[in-house]
């Protein structure tokens, strides 16, 4: 570790305008405007442009989308809890994530909450808040990866459990199925990296297509029950002391469904106009998905029959059961399993680029060990004879800038949670315990910018973008460049934000849940 901890590093003024060389500031000028503003943008935040912005809108939206999958279990709390509480847990988290995305729109880069810390924090303190925030978020999204993987291989076991019935489901198969799924995504980060704003396109085609898909079988095909089983009555599978207890035990699984959403932000200096991209990007996914798990939800819950028989399905998994009990045909189940589990090896496509991105951040302002490694960019080298040769093992050529990926960033990303799926072989609890810590790291990493943009923005410190003081400023520069003066950044709202008092009563708001959310999610766990 850096026993400086985090520069979040500017350029000197003498060689520099806004933080970037005068040459490449020739080069703006010659691009488009929206590029122009991203780069620009970028350098007054101290960071020079080194990936090749590919993401537009649509493909953003699509990558957004696939990292939350809203539609395939059912939890602790009954049906009315369930539905009730899924409602209530979607509106929080979108007053969370809608602060988010005003902070997204502020300051665009891939570190996301750990540099908003610095950005917003007082002098004195921010060094180690950010330090903090920054491996909360690291965590948080490599746990994340871990997950996504471990259940992507585990839905295909239960597949197998499902379609052989004398198949012997053993754990270490399960971590093999993780490990083919996390190759996948170290293919797809790679080697077809720079497709990948393309297919993430045609996964949000898939992503609704096969939510129209999903949800239409099962209403034709299984019977109904009424609406009094699925809006009054409740359940208390898990054994707690009381009904209110059950229903807050579901809740935080409600919560879990939609952590992440930040994902977008980790991909901003890859997003052309990310400012305004991001932030709607966030908010259009939160409101798709939540409505679309919703609705699935609902039907699954009229289709759901004996309960007790589902959540104790031989496949491990209830809505792999209500997928049975539903059609009555093991052919179709296995169809729509694995179009779920198509969809969520593709959203551990997306954990993959957004931990790699955020880990590659933070090593780039020395956050991490190992961190001059960790913060290279380089890309896969072709040529006639060899198929594709990593950087690690051959000294990558020249490359032109921006045109890169953090490659170091993506091994480290994946290594980790396979080693993790190790933990599963010996006992899934543990593992299951050391993962879902993410939902507190997530929301912890959350909290604290929330509350910094808070006190900013009720105690007049965050400029309009029409204020003409609203301009970048000298001042000291931070340790390691003594002597300098360095430029930077004044507070200035970006293009989307809550105005007024309604944007400081949600801010208000999204503190508090924050804050309860990261306290309960912990005590969970306890």
């Amino acid at each position: 570790m850096d026993k400086r901890g985090i520069e979040l590093r500017n350029m000197s003024v003498a060689h520099t305008f806004n933080g970037a060389p005068y040459e490449d500031v020739e080069r703006m000028r010659s691009g488009t405007h929206s590029h122009n503003s991203d780069v620009e943008r970028l350098a007054r935040m101290g960071k020079k442009q080194l990936l090749k912005r590919r993401f537009g809108f649509l493909s953003l939206f699509g990558f957004s989308c696939t990292i939350l999958i809203t539609w395939e279990t059912v939890l602790a709390g009954g049906p009315s809890g369930l539905v009730y509480g899924f409602i209530i847990a979607w509106l929080c988290t979108l007053s969370v994530y809608t602060v988010i995305s005003e902070l997204a729109s502020i300051a665009p880069i891939a570190g996301g909450q750990y540099f908003w810390v610095s950005m917003l924090a007082p002098e004195g303190s921010k060094r180690f808040y950010s330090y903090i925030t920054g491996w909360l978020t690291t965590i948080a999204w490599i746990a994340t990866l871990a997950v996504g993987s471990v259940f992507t291989g585990s839905m295909i076991q239960g597949m197998l459990i499902l379609q052989y019935p004398h198949y012997v489901p053993q754990p270490y198969q399960a971590t093999l199925l993780t490990w083919v799924c996390i190759v996948v995504c170290i293919f797809v980060n790679t080697v077809v990296s720079k497709w990948l704003p393309k297919i993430e396109g045609f996964i949000l085609i898939f992503h609704i297509l096969g939510f129209f898909a999903v949800l239409i079988t099962i209403l034709y095909t299984a019977p109904h029950g009424s609406a009094e089983s699925v809006f009054a009555t409740s359940l208390n599978e898990g054994g707690w002391p009381t009904q209110g207890l059950s229903y807050c035990v579901g809740f935080i699984g409600n919560v879990a469904t939609f952590v992440g959403a930040d994902a977008a932000v980790h991909m901003s200096e890859e997003i052309e106009n990310a400012a305004l991209n991001v932030p709607r990007a966030i908010f259009t996914t939160m409101v798709l998905n939540g409505a679309m798990g919703l609705a699935m939800m609902i039907a699954v819950l009229f289709v759901i029959g004996d309960a007790e028989e589902v959540l104790k399905s031989v496949t491990g998994f209830p809505f792999i059961q209500i997928f049975y009990n539903s059609t009555g045909s093991k052919a179709g189940t296995i169809v729509m399993t694995a179009l779920v589990a198509a969809l969520a090896w593709a959203g551990t496509i997306g954990f993959t680029a957004t931990s790699s991105r955020m880990l590659w951040s933070f090593a780039r302002d020395r956050g991490v060990p190992f961190h001059q490694a960790i913060s290279k960019v380089s890309s896969l080298l072709f040529d006639h004879k060899r198929i594709f040769i990593l950087h690690l093992l051959t000294p990558p050529k020249q490359l032109e800038p921006r045109t890169s990926i953090p490659m170091v960033a993506v091994g480290v990303v994946t290594v980790i949670p396979a080693l993790l799926a190790l933990i599963h072989i010996g006992s899934p609890i543990v593992f299951n315990d050391v993962v879902s810590l993410s939902v507190t790291g997530f929301y912890s990493s959350y909290l604290l910018p929330s509350a910094l943009l808070l006190w900013r923005r009720t105690t007049g410190h965050i400029a309009e973008p029409s204020d003409p003081d609203s301009e970048d400023i000298a001042g000291d520069a931070p340790a390691g460049f003594e002597g300098e003066k360095v430029l930077q950044m004044q507070l200035v709202w970006g293009p989307w934000r809550v105005p007024g008092m309604l944007g400081i009563v949600n801010n208000a708001f999204a503190c508090f849940l924050a804050a309860c959310h990261a306290r309960h999610s912990c005590d969970d766990e306890l």
